[in-house]
């Protein structure tokens, strides 16, 4: 875990952020059980739903992906989706627009 700074509108607030090799292997082990979880994690926010058969509304894939995500959106946020099936590797998203570099 690493401790950042982010700036929220017109504010610097130190923030601890989570090494991600440490959230893949949370998030993979999540994903091994299959099982839904939400809950708090390394300070954040985060939730893993499994795959299900359902199609999702609008869309063309067979099938709702399984996925995990952890954070805040604008702040710092972390997401992995099995896309392209639960055997497969996830597609990752990171969103630190809100870290000072």
């Amino acid at each position: 875990m690493s401790t950042v700074k982010v700036k929220i509108q017109d504010y610097t607030l130190p923030l601890a952020i989570p090494d991600l090799n440490e959230v893949r292997s949370f998030a993979n082990h999540l994903h091994s059980l299959g099982k839904h979880w939400h809950g708090e994690i390394f300070g954040w926010q985060a939730e893993y739903t499994p795959q299900s058969d359902q199609k999702p509304l609008d869309s063309n894939m067979t099938f709702t992906p399984a996925d995990f995500w952890i954070g805040e959106s604008g702040i710092w946020f972390f997401s992995l989706m099995w896309e392209h099936g639960k055997e497969k590797e996830p597609v990752e998203f990171l969103d630190d627009r809100g870290v000072v570099k």
